[in-house]
């Protein structure tokens, strides 16, 4: 199964493609799409085309996207999330099936913790997927995106296959506990 990981950002954009089978993650490719000039439609424009581009390109199966939070300055939230909804649009104008996690569950999935700093991100991406050397910071975080899914995906498929089961006891699962 091929994984689209997307760092989005609106002047820096980052990208990573890793393979998974069984346990095994393989780096495909990663990079960057920087979007500095021109007003912020173009900057838009250029996200969704070039994320199209990346997709064509690798053929992923699925995608994982970080979600936004409210940052310090609501103006810079607002500008992220519109540079999040041109990569989610690029996304499912391929029919991917796209995951969503917060950066917290992407260094509890990459490091271990989730206050990491971005150079233990690095470190740990470069180290799991066996690269010669560091990526980047935002390809790091998106290729941080791919590897978080390829561990959460699996477990949320277990999940998935286990609530049937669990419902014909009587049980379900509500705020992360089993209750009945």
């Amino acid at each position: 199964m091929k994984i689209l990981g997307i760092d989005p950002g609106l002047r820096v954009t980052g990208f990573g493609v890793i393979d998974k089978q069984g346990n095994r993650l393989t780096y495909i490719a990663s990079g960057t799409i920087k979007t500095s000039e021109g007003s912020l439609p173009e900057r838009l424009k250029t996200i969704l085309l070039s994320l199209g581009e990346v997709i064509r390109t690798y053929q992923p199966d699925c995608a994982a996207i970080e979600k936004v939070f409210v940052n310090v300055n609501p103006q810079s939230t607002l500008l992220l999330g519109q540079a999040r909804g041109a990569a989610i649009c690029a996304l499912v104008s391929a029919d991917l099936p796209v995951a969503e996690y917060t950066a917290l569950q992407l260094k509890q999935a990459v490091v271990g913790h989730g206050k990491a700093h971005k150079q233990q991100v690095q470190d740990m991406v470069q180290r799991l997927l066996s690269l010669s050397g560091l990526p980047g910071t935002d390809a790091a975080d998106a290729l941080g995106m791919a590897i978080c899914h390829a561990h959460s995906g699996e477990t949320l498929a277990m999940l998935g296959a286990l609530a049937p089961a669990l419902a014909k006891k009587g049980l379900r699962v509500k705020g992360g506990r089993l209750v009945g």
